[in-house]
């Protein structure tokens, strides 16, 4: 039998989203962004791709967990909202293409009795984009500023 360790003291942060999407990617951009230019203590910053129940394991595992997606709110591309969801229902409906799958893999967490701390990071877009790998300008642009806001997030929760 393979026993399940808690990952006591550490932050997850997971990047969600579709790379051949054009926006959509956003928080899988963000996280190789993170990848590449921080070193957090106690954290892993992992992506996620669109989801799915693979990703259970994930939050299953960690204490807290740092979710990152784009989302269709109307606000203005690369705007950043921070949400503290309890239940899926708590999920704004605009998330896009996977949010049911997100919905659904906490609804499981909760069936299971496990509850992490979950922090959901929305990068707003104006739409998603039919099969292109890259960023918009704007988004592209605000990938570096949205990186320093999840670290500042960081510090706040650690101090």
């Amino acid at each position: 039998m393979i026993k399940k360790v808690l990952i006591l003291n550490k932050l997850l942060i997971l990047g969600i989203g579709n790379l051949l999407m054009g926006d959509e990617g956003v928080g899988i951009h963000v996280v190789r962004y993170m990848q590449n230019n921080y070193r957090i203590p106690n954290t892993d910053i992992i992506d996620g791709g669109t989801g799915g129940f693979h990703l259970l394991e994930y939050l299953h595992s960690y204490p807290t967990v740092f979710l990152v997606d784009a989302i269709i709110d109307g606000k203005p591309p690369g705007v950043v909202n921070i949400i503290k969801p309890k239940y899926s229902k708590d999920y704004p409906p605009t998330l896009t293409a996977h949010d049911i799958g997100l919905k659904d893999l906490l609804d499981s967490l909760y069936l299971m009795n496990k509850r992490p701390e979950i922090w959901l990071f929305t990068i707003s877009i104006s739409d998603v984009n039919s099969m292109s790998l890259n960023l918009s300008t704007k988004i592209h642009k605000a990938v570096p500023n949205i990186a320093q806001f999840i670290m500042k997030q960081i510090d706040l929760i650690n101090n």
